[in-house]
């Protein structure tokens, strides 16, 4: 199943369910972000703008478009992710999401961060435009 469908699908369960276009549009949004953590970097690759922006903590700091993805490659692999204080602003096609992430994989310490992300609604779904995490230690 494509991402458009997926998103169609749940878009269609989140309106019987609440009701809204709003409510479905933040429930896809957050889950799109979730999957960016714990799928992949594929799976965050195809949620992505080919021109997004991702700023991570030094090293590697910012990073554009294909050089995003031999970061991410080399640090997927979350297997918990928790996102607490949640928020969302939304206009139009556009929002942000920001969050503290906790997040922990084997091997690694348990990783702490305040994140924003900014998508663009198109004609595909969702998309990521950009990408930030700062450290919450």
């Amino acid at each position: 199943m494509t991402l458009r469908k997926e998103q169609d699908r749940d878009r269609r369960h989140l309106d019987r369910k609440h009701g809204g276009p709003i409510c479905q549009d933040h429930a896809i949004l957050w889950d799109l972000e979730e999957r960016f953590w714990t799928s992949g970097a594929d799976s965050a690759r195809s949620s992505t703008a080919k021109n997004a922006v991702m700023i991570f903590p030094y090293p590697p700091g910012i990073l554009q478009g294909d050089l995003i993805w031999k970061h991410v490659k080399q640090n997927t692999g979350w297997r918990t992710v928790q996102m607490k204080d949640r928020s969302v602003a939304k206009n139009d096609a556009v929002a942000v999401l920001a969050y503290l992430v906790i997040a922990e994989k084997p091997g690694s310490p348990i990783y702490e961060a305040l994140c924003a992300s900014t998508y663009l609604l198109d004609d595909s779904g969702w998309l990521r435009l950009s990408h930030q995490q700062t450290p919450a230690t």
